[in-house]
């Protein structure tokens, strides 16, 4: 069994404690408190063209769906997101290695995005996405996947990883019932989607491997096709070796 991993634990905080701030966690965190803070100072303005629309990623504003995964738009939401980054993204990143932790975090996130504005193009969708609660998410769940059956806490509650995860996704799923439509929270949901797969291991290099693997088993086959097994009691054919 893993050690206990937690929440409020004798200090330790979200995931355990801070890593330093020279961390790809650290930074991660003080990116979203940087792009919230300027995007609250400027929403009546430009500040918009920080969160997600489709529409206008369609018209070549490129740029948002990796913006928009550092925008929180409320203040409780930059102060926990803030932590929850910072924490449990320090905890992925000792487990993973900062090159992991940016893949899953910004990665999933953007393609999260990416993944909304295409289906935008056959399902009307909402028009603004804030994708801080994304990464948080994406992050949270991620956390709960890798410990496992190992236990951690929550508040105090001793818990399985694998209950930890459910419980992230259990708070979109909750969102969902009280949002008007499933398309508000698109990219959550996928994100949740995104990270099992990744997590387990869907990753695109594996994926590839899987796929040649595949490609090599079928040109097995078909080149197997035009072999013939000789009997051995057959007496030998002389004239096939004359010209």
């Amino acid at each position: 069994m893993r050690p206990m991993r937690g929440f409020n634990r004798g200090g330790g905080g979200f995931g355990g404690g801070f890593p330093g701030l020279d961390s790809m966690a650290a930074k991660l965190a003080v990116a979203l408190v940087a792009f919230s803070a300027l995007f609250l100072a400027t929403q009546r303005g430009q500040g918009v063209l920080l969160l997600l629309n489709p529409r206008d990623v369609l018209s070549l504003r490129v740029w948002q769906p990796f913006t928009y995964a550092f925008v929180a738009t409320d203040p409780l939401g930059i102060v926990f997101g803030g932590i929850i980054i910072w924490s449990i993204g320090g905890f992925l990143e000792s487990t993973w290695g900062s090159r992991r932790l940016l893949m899953a975090s910004v990665g999933i996130t953007v393609l999260a995005g990416f993944i909304t504005v295409l289906l935008s193009l056959v399902i009307p969708m909402a028009s603004l996405y804030a994708g801080g609660t994304v990464m948080t998410t994406v992050l949270w769940v991620a956390y709960g996947l890798v410990i496992g059956r190992g236990q951690t806490n929550f508040w105090g509650i001793p818990l399985t990883g694998n209950w930890f995860a459910a419980i992230g996704a259990g708070f979109t799923l909750l969102r969902l019932l009280t949002a008007p439509a499933w398309q508000v929270l698109a990219p959550e949901l996928i994100s949740l989607v995104l990270v099992f797969a990744y997590v387990r291991g869907a990753s695109p290099k594996r994926l590839m491997l899987q796929l040649q693997h595949w490609r090599l088993q079928r040109q097995l086959r078909d080149r197997s096709k035009h072999l013939r097994v000789v009997d051995r009691d057959r007496p030998p054919d002389r004239d096939q070796f004359l010209n």
